[in-house]
């Protein structure tokens, strides 16, 4: 079934977004030079990262036990890069995460805190011709999300263990999905973008090349929309409730 036509409600009319991912650095990938234009324009955005990268980076010699807080600390500093000070680590496990009830729970704990009427995140659907971006970890977390989204987070009498108000999110914008059906272009924020993922130090194989690479798939994507030459571009499915 193909997803329906993405009609977001205008920036303008939004006041908060939460970002829920799985791992330090997919939100930068996926999405954060759209998140630099909504804190341009006075957004309030939060992140939630579900897991602390625990399994990932290229550094054979450092502890792993100190993994956890670089890339946290890693987080903190490309979130800077895009005008995001307000981050929630969750702390589960790297690379066994599964959209269980207390994930679920976890995450509608938030909604309701943050109470935003945007909430982007990952895609729980399998995208097979672009496989890396379907880590079983983006996966659950996705699925822990949309259940979060609807009917979780805004339903009284879901987890009655918590005490924070129910509350409606609006949107779901998810990066990563085969259907793409909104495109956000990101030419003025892009440095920003890139920024924030050039601060993810320890999960860089070869950094030189990172750059050229994003610029390459953004404006890619940019073309794919119908943008002029020299622009770049991110992809979203999103999802507005009746």
């Amino acid at each position: 079934m193909s997803v329906p036509e993405g009609n977001p409600r205008p920036d303008h009319e939004i006041e908060r977004v939460l970002a829920v991912v799985a791992h330090p650095d997919d939100i930068d990938f996926g999405g954060a030079g759209t998140v630099a234009l909504w804190t341009k324009a006075g957004i309030e955005v939060h992140y939630c990262i579900v897991t602390d990268g625990q399994e990932g980076g290229f550094e054979p010699e450092r502890d792993r036990a100190e993994i956890p807080a670089v890339r946290r600390a890693e987080q903190t500093t490309a979130a800077r890069h895009v005008g995001v000070t307000d981050l929630h680590f969750l702390g589960y496990a790297d690379g066994s995460v599964e959209p269980t009830r207390d994930l679920v729970r976890d995450i509608s704990r938030l909604i309701r805190q943050v109470r935003p009427q945007r909430l982007l995140t990952q895609s729980p659907e399998r995208w097979w011709a672009r496989l890396p971006v379907s880590h079983p970890d983006h996966l659950a977390t996705a699925e822990a999300t949309v259940r979060a989204f609807y009917p979780a987070a805004g339903n009284p009498y879901a987890f009655p263990e918590l005490t924070e108000e129910a509350w409606n999110v609006d949107e779901l914008w998810m990066f990563g999905h085969p259907e793409r059906n909104h495109y956000v272009d990101i030419t003025d924020t892009f440095d920003q973008k890139l920024a924030a993922l050039m601060s993810h130090t320890s999960q860089h194989r070869d950094p030189d090349t990172l750059p050229g690479h994003m610029r390459t798939w953004s404006a890619q994507i940019a073309a794919g929309a119908g943008l002029p030459p020299n622009h770049y571009a991110e992809a979203f499915t999103v999802i507005r409730l009746p």
